[in-house]
């Protein structure tokens, strides 16, 4: 059942021959982390990419200040990775924690690029991908981040995440928009 919704996700960038399917599939193992267990660690060399199946992770890190910052929320359907450590081959800068228990389908990257050398269409998938989540989607949170006011970031993060909203603790979301829970809390009763 993973393997399918993973192909049915992947289609939705770019369709995959059955041959591509296959090759791809072979590098897919399925692996089940538990709540608060580390799919990537701050300072490891990631060799991997996992498709979140069931479950939720956050993408963090710790600044000098010692406060945690989440960068991220992968929920069910996406890749969870530290990008551009794993293809650069250098320690990543984040740790990836599932939230709750996660099962997810993770590949090896090297082995990944190379079916991405020899498969058209999983490249095209992989250039979609990147494009949309690493440029289109990317891009206007950066600015967003360093010109909105807390509350318009909140208001966004409701828009662009309310499906994932009952599953995150308070701090999870101050964390992800770079305030206090009290500020939180402010911004929701409206004070």
């Amino acid at each position: 059942m993973s393997k399918a919704q993973f192909f049915r996700q992947v289609s939705m960038y770019h369709p995959l021959s059955a041959a591509s399917e296959q090759a791809w599939g072979e590098l897919l193992k399925e692996k089940t982390y538990r709540k608060g267990e580390l799919l990537v660690m701050e300072g490891q060399v990631p060799r991997k990419f996992a498709f979140i199946c069931r479950g939720l992770a956050y993408q963090s890190y710790l600044p000098p200040e010692g406060e945690m910052i989440i960068k991220y929320f992968f929920p069910e359907n996406r890749l969870a990775a530290s990008v551009s450590a794993t293809m650069t081959g250098t320690p990543s800068k984040f740790a990836i924690t599932a939230i709750e228990d996660t099962t997810v389908l993770e590949y090896d990257f090297s082995a990944f690029r190379k079916l991405v050398d020899t498969h058209q269409d999983i490249a095209l998938f992989y250039i979609n991908y990147l494009e949309k989540h690493w440029v289109v989607e990317k891009e206007p949170l950066e600015i967003a981040f360093r010109s909105d006011t807390a509350a318009e970031r909140y208001r966004q993060f409701l828009l662009s995440h309310g499906q994932i909203l009952p599953r995150l603790k308070k701090y999870h979301i101050a964390s992800y928009l770079g305030i206090t829970p009290t500020q939180l809390s402010r911004i929701i009763s409206g004070k």
